[in-house]
């Protein structure tokens, strides 16, 4: 009965989403001009790290595409309250963690669709990484998008305008993508810095991809995570779960 009912949901936003094709291509855009205009500055440059600047820079930009897409993906929820489609499915006899999953997971298949595309771009800038480890860090993409997209529609459940829900995320994706070393290693920095990012747990997700680019999958950042980004997913679900039925979604 779940898998049916998170396929029916999945399917259904899965078709909205490629009814409107220039959607899934912008929202690789940011990340793409990264790649194109901040990629090339650090050709060369000394980052502290194992491996070429595009093993560094293209893990974070893989995160970065989840981390603000994912995380405002319950503007949808917002859109469906105002058109009556939350109220419709409140008398459906469809499990709640299916109407939570289906969406996830089409989140999921979306943006994992977008980090091909990036990865795509970046090796013709010049990437080179195995293909063990892009395949781990799409891997990454979709955990990281599961739990971020799980959250924001169990915030989007609790604000009922986007005045109130756009500020509310800028205020936690901002200091998140400052913090965990997206655009270049945290180690970089001073050590109090470095210290502040290890209390994020996107640092740990970063940390694990960038290690995957350049092949070493046996490593303590590896487990770190896939331990953090397995945890966060469990948690979110489950928090998004419970806001689900609290509403009466």
């Amino acid at each position: 009965m779940l898998l049916h009912d998170t396929a029916l949901v999945y399917g259904r936003y899965l078709r909205q989403s490629l009814r409107s094709r220039f959607a899934l291509l912008f929202g690789v855009l940011m990340p793409l001009l990264y790649l194109l205009f901040f990629g090339p500055l650090l050709t060369g440059l000394p980052l502290g790290e194992r491996g070429s600047s595009w093993q560094v820079l293209v893990p974070g930009l893989l995160l970065q595409l989840g981390l603000f897409g994912a995380s405002f993906a319950g503007f949808t929820i917002i859109m469906e309250k105002g058109q009556g489609v939350v109220e419709r499915m409140r008398v459906t006899p469809v499990s709640r963690l299916a109407l939570l999953l289906g969406r996830v997971l089409r989140e999921a298949t979306v943006f994992v669709f977008q980090a091909v595309l990036l990865v795509l771009a970046a090796v013709a800038m010049g990437l080179r990484a195995p293909l063990a480890g892009v395949l781990i860090g799409f891997g990454f993409v979709a955990l990281l998008t599961v739990s971020l997209s799980a959250l924001s529609y169990a915030l989007a459940m609790k604000l009922s305008t986007p005045q109130g829900f756009g500020p509310t995320v800028n205020a936690l994706t901002m200091p998140s993508m400052l913090l965990s070393g997206l655009m270049l290693p945290m180690s970089l920095g001073p050590a109090w810095l470095d210290f502040l990012s290890h209390l994020m747990p996107f640092r740990y997700l970063v940390d694990a991809v960038r290690d995957a680019y350049i092949g070493s999958y046996a490593t303590a950042d590896m487990l770190y995570g896939v331990l953090v980004a397995l945890g966060l997913a469990a948690l979110a679900v489950t928090v998004g779960t419970r806001l689900f039925r609290s509403a009466g979604a």
